[in-house]
């Protein structure tokens, strides 16, 4: 255990920053599962409305993503690569009826 008050501080931000960091990847794991739900409810009906809940939640995990690279819970490259595994699941979604 921490001796002094600076490494006691320094264990409690760790703390601190650990479970911000879960909440962000947490959260980037059920928004792109959600896209990918909603790619699937497409898939089976291809309407306007399943199209647009599509988009909107690819935007939202693409923000989130961006949002965890900028605060240094994701790396940039692994963000890159969430992205784009999303983006393809969904362009091969919206493009083949």
């Amino acid at each position: 255990m921490a001796n002094n008050k600076s490494a006691k501080k320094r264990i409690q931000i760790a703390e601190r920053n650990r479970l911000i960091n879960r909440s962000y990847k947490s959260t980037v794991r059920t928004l792109t599962k959600k896209t990918l739900e909603n790619c699937e409810k497409y898939k089976k009906e291809p309407n306007k409305d399943n199209e647009d809940l599509v988009k909107t939640s690819l935007n939202k995990v693409f923000s989130l993503i961006d949002k965890a690279v900028k605060k240094n819970v994701l790396h940039k490259n692994n963000g890159a690569n969430k992205k784009s595994k999303i983006n393809t699941f969904v362009k091969s979604t919206l493009t083949t009826k």
